[in-house]
């Protein structure tokens, strides 16, 4: 009796269950396996191995931040990250940098994501910045995922930046900015409408000779209204009036 309620104890201490979204890593005696375990049913070595669960779902995570500009101007902004443990690197992120997901964006993803922000935000001027935002925001998102390749450890899934605060006076001096550029791009319009015009007007008035106005006016006649004939065989007539 004993011994079977013994074997049952065992038997349940060796199985465990990984939840879907997760990997776990096994430790025996302090060692690291070498590969996570997938969702499902799974086993292990009772009393030996311990179980360590890691979450690969992704992650999103808002980051308040301030930089400088190239022109040397505060900016305020949120950066929210989404991103994803690799579960092959599960095992390698126990050994190294943390033993539960608690300090895995602290210490892989935010230092990466602070890293890049700022160096990114010093290469442009407030008023591109802010012109041009999402152009800024994906350059920031391929600068996070080029820095977090180097350790290999996640995956990123997206970036988004929201929530810029600039001073009032450099707001104001970037609308009018954004203003006179609209205007700009209005007048260049409707010059190049008024060159395109003049081209057309040109070539059809080289196009209108007087065998091609003649030709018109046969075809327009009707035969009837009294006629004035040109001075020379080309020259379209004179019309006068009905008969």
């Amino acid at each position: 009796m004993i011994a079977a309620f013994t074997a049952l104890i065992v038997a349940i201490a060796a199985i465990f269950v990984v939840p879907a979204g997760q990997v776990a890593v096994i430790t025996t005696l302090g060692k690291v396996s070498d590969e996570a375990r997938l969702p499902g049913l799974n086993l292990k070595a009772p009393f030996v191995q311990s179980v360590h669960f890691f979450n690969v779902r992704t992650q999103v995570r808002p980051e308040e931040f301030s930089s400088l500009t190239k022109d040397l101007q505060v900016i305020e902004a949120t950066a929210t990250i989404k991103y994803a443990v690799k579960s092959t690197e599960a095992p390698r992120v126990y050994s190294t940098i943390a033993t539960g997901n608690e300090g895995i964006y602290a210490r892989i993803i935010q230092p990466s994501l602070l890293k890049s922000l700022k160096s990114v935000f010093s290469k442009y001027e407030l008023v591109e910045i802010a012109t041009d935002w999402n152009k800024i925001s994906s350059i920031v998102e391929e600068s996070v995922a080029k820095e977090l390749e180097k350790f290999d450890y996640v995956e990123v899934k997206g970036l988004d930046l929201t929530g810029l605060k600039i001073a009032e006076e450099y707001r104001s001096a970037i609308e009018q900015k954004q203003i006179a550029e609209q205007r700009l791009l209005k007048a260049e319009t409707e010059v190049k409408i008024a060159e395109q015009e003049a081209i057309k007007f040109e070539t059809l008035n080289k196009g209108l000779n007087d065998r091609v106005l003649y030709k018109l006016f046969l075809d327009k006649w009707d035969g009837q209204t009294q006629v004035v004939p040109g001075l020379s065989g080309g020259t379209p007539p004179v019309i006068v009036g009905r008969q």
